[in-house]
C-alpha cells in the first residue's frame, strides 16, 4: 500500500464505501492510503508470450516488488490451478512483507449460485490473501453473449459477491472489464455496475481499458465523468495495445483516479500492461506525488532489472527511465551541450531511478563526446587538444571500415589508452603479441567436424605455442588462448564469454563482405563487449576475443608484459 508525502492528490479522493482506518494485515510501516500502486505482474504479467513462471519465480519476484514498496501484489487466481494455489500458500509462509498486501484475483460468482456456495469464491477466502480483486462484467455485450446472463442478474453477482468477500474480512476492489468499451455502449449501465460495486462496500472500483484502444484524452473523460456520476474510489487498468497505457494511466490520475494497477516492464497479454516503472517515476518526478517509500525511486532500474533476470527476459535498452539507452548521448552536438550541462539533454537526474548517463562514441563523435567519454572511464583528457584530435580521427577512420564502439565500450577504452600511451605499438597495456594464429576444420566422412586452433604469441618474455579443439573454429581459437596464457596470466580462468554476436557488413563480394563480431564477456560481476572486423569471420573474432583478454586482465590488476 502506498500514499502521499508532502502533498495530497491533486484529483478528488473519494472514500465513501471504503476503509477508513488500516486493515489489521496491513504493514505497520505502511504509508498511507491516499494512492494505491497496484501491481499485477503474476497475474496479468505472467500471461505474456513467452513468460512462464514457476512458484519459486514468483515469490522472487513478489519479494522484489515489496522491496520495490508497491501497495499491493496480485499474485495470480487461487483454486484455478495449482500452481497459484501453492504461491499464496508459500508466500504466506515465506514471505514477511513489508511494504505490500498479497492480492487474490477472481471472479465474481456464477449466475444462479448463491457465493456463499461458489467454490472459487470460496478459494479466494481460503488463500489467506487479505485482499481481493474480483473481475466483473460491466459491458452489456459481454454479459449476455459470454456470461449468458441478464443485466440484472449480473449485477447481483456483483453485489452479492462483494458483500460475501467482505463479510469475510477481506478488502475487495472490482476490476470492471471492458469498461472503456462498455460506457461507449451503454453508459448508463457500465456506471451502475461502478455504483453496485461501490455500494456493496467494494474499497475501489477499478475502470479497466481490457482491449487497450483508449487514447488518454477518452480516458480522461470517462474518469471524470464516471468519479462525478457514482461517488466510488477509482482505479485504472490499461493494456498497451495503442502504445498508450502508461499515458492513458497518468490520465486517470489526472482526472480523479487514485489507484493503478501496473506490471513490471509493461509485460503483459498481447503487447503488455502499463509499465509499473514510468507510471511510479511520472507520478513522483512529473506530478511531485510521492507514492513509494522514501528511497525506493532510487531502486527503479535495479528492481527492473532484476524482475528482467527472473522472467528471463532481456531488459528493454530503451524502456523510458531504466533502459541502458535512457540517458545515453551519441549525437556531438548533444555532447557539447552535456559537456556544459547535462540537465540541457535529459528531462531528469538518472540516478534519481538509479540509472545514470552514458557517452556513446562513435562516427557522429566531435571533441565533446570523447572528452566526456574519457572522464565517463576516468581519464581527464581537458587540454589535450591534439590527443582528443587523434582519438576522433582514429574512431571516426575505424567506424569507416565498420567498427562500432558505441556497442562496444571495452574496445573503445583500450583505444583510448594506446593513444594515452602513445599509440598502439607504443601501449604499455599489452599482455601478449602474437606471432600468428591458425584455425583448421576437418570435415570427416562419417559427416562430424574437427576444429582445431593453434596460436603463436609472446607473454612475458617466454614465447608460447597452444593448441586447442573446440566445437567450432572460434571456440578451438579461445580454448588455444586459454592453453597458452592462464599459467601465465591465471586470472584469466575466471572471464567466460556470455554472447558472440556475427554480422555481415553491406558489401559487393557476397560471401568475401566484411565481417563484424561482437563478443560479451564477463568476469562474474562484471561484463563488456568488444568488437572486431575483417573479411573473414575468424579473424574478426579473433580481434574481438583479443580485446576481451586484454581488458579483462586489465580489470583483474594484471601485469602486462609481452
Amino acid at each position: 500500500m502506498t500514499g502521499t508525502r508532502g502533498s495530497e492528490p491533486s484529483g478528488p479522493l473519494i472514500l465513501t464505501g471504503a476503509l477508513t482506518t488500516m486493515p489489521k494485515d496491513v504493514p505497520s510501516d505502511a504509508p498511507s492510503d491516499c494512492f494505491h500502486v497496484f501491481d499485477t505482474t503474476l497475474r496479468d504479467g505472467a500471461q505474456r508470450e513467452g513468460i512462464n513462471l514457476s512458484v519459486a519465480d514468483k515469490l522472487t519476484i513478489a519479494r522484489h516488488l515489496d522491496e520495490f514498496g508497491v501497495g499491493f501484489i496480485e499474485g495470480g487466481w487461487p483454486g484455478a490451478n495449482p500452481r497459484d494455489t501453492e504461491f499464496f500458500q508459500r508466500a504466506a509462509a515465506e514471505i514477511d512483507f513489508r511494504h505490500a498486501q498479497l492480492v487474490a484475483f477472481g471472479a465474481t460468482r456464477r449466475a444462479g449460485v448463491a457465493a456463499a456456495d461458489d467454490p472459487q469464491v470460496a478459494a479466494l477466502v481460503e488463500s489467506g490473501a487479505p485482499v481481493v480483486t474480483l473481475v466483473a462484467k460491466s459491458h452489456d455485450r459481454h454479459v449476455e453473449l459470454a456470461l449468458r446472463t441478464t443485466l440484472e442478474e449480473n449485477l447481483a453477482m456483483v453485489r452479492e459477491t462483494v458483500a460475501h468477500l467482505r463479510a469475510c474480512g477481506r478488502r475487495v476492489f472490482v476490476d470492471c472489464e471492458h469498461f472503456f468499451d462498455g460506457y461507449r455502449a451503454d453508459p448508463e449501465y457500465a456506471e451502475q455496475v461502478v455504483r453496485t460495486a461501490h455500494d456493496a462496500g467494494a474499497d475501489v472500483v477499478v475502470l479497466c481499458d481490457t482491449n487497450g484502444g483508449m487514447l488518454p484524452a477518452g480516458v480522461h473523460d470517462v474518469v471524470r465523468a464516471v468519479l462525478a456520476g457514482t461517488g466510488a474510489r477509482l482505479g485504472i487498468h490499461a493494456q498497451d495495445d495503442t502504445g498508450c497505457a502508461v499515458a492513458n494511466t497518468l490520465a486517470a490520475v489526472d482526472a480523479g483516479a487514485t489507484h493503478v494497477q501496473c506490471t513490471a516492464n509493461g509485460y503483459g497479454e498481447r503487447v503488455g500492461n502499463a509499465n509499473l516503472f514510468p507510471v511510479v517515476a511520472a507520478l513522483e518526478l512529473k506530478h511531485d506525488r510521492r507514492v513509494l517509500p522514501a528511497g525506493s525511486l532510487a531502486e527503479t532500474t535495479r528492481i527492473s532489472h532484476a524482475i528482467a533476470e527472473v522472467v528471463n527476459l532481456t531488459p528493454s535498452t530503451h524502456q523510458p527511465y531504466v533502459g541502458t539507452s535512457a540517458f545515453a548521448h551519441k549525437a556531438g552536438l548533444h555532447a557539447s551541450a552535456i559537456k556544459v550541462d547535462p540537465d540541457l539533454y535529459q528531462h531528469i537526474d538518472p540516478e534519481l531511478v538509479g540509472n545514470s548517463m552514458r557517452m556513446l562514441v562513435s562516427d557522429m563523435a566531435g571533441r565533446a563526446s570523447v572528452e566526456l567519454k574519457g572522464r565517463e572511464l576516468g581519464y581527464d583528457l581537458t587540454g589535450d587538444r591534439a590527443l582528443v584530435g587523434r582519438i576522433v580521427k582514429r574512431v571516426k577512420e575505424q567506424e569507416l571500415r565498420g567498427y562500432t564502439y558505441e556497442a562496444a565500450d571495452a574496445s573503445f577504452e583500450l583505444l583510448l589508452r594506446d593513444e594515452v600511451h602513445g599509440g598502439p605499438e607504443r601501449s604499455a597495456d599489452r599482455f601478449f603479441r602474437l606471432e600468428s594464429w591458425r584455425a583448421i576444420v576437418e570435415d570427416r566422412p562419417d559427416g562430424s567436424h574437427a576444429n582445431e586452433a593453434t596460436v603463436r604469441l609472446r607473454a612475458k618474455g617466454e614465447r608460447v605455442v597452444a593448441t586447442g579443439e573446440g566445437n567450432g573454429p572460434v571456440n578451438a581459437l579461445d580454448r588455444a588462448l586459454r592453453v597458452g596464457l592462464e599459467r601465465i596470466y591465471p586470472g584469466l580462468a575466471r572471464l567466460e564469454l556470455v554472447d558472440y554476436k556475427v554480422r555481415i557488413l553491406e558489401g559487393t563480394h557476397g560471401t568475401d563482405s566484411t565481417t563484424r563480431v561482437l563478443i560479451s564477456t564477463s568476469d562474474g560481476t562484471a561484463e563488456w563487449s568488444t568488437v572486431g572486423v575483417a573479411d573473414n569471420v575468424i579473424a574478426a573474432s579473433w580481434q574481438a576475443l583479443e580485446d576481451a583478454y586484454t581488458y579483462g586482465l586489465l580489470r583483474a590488476g594484471a601485469t602486462p608484459g609481452e
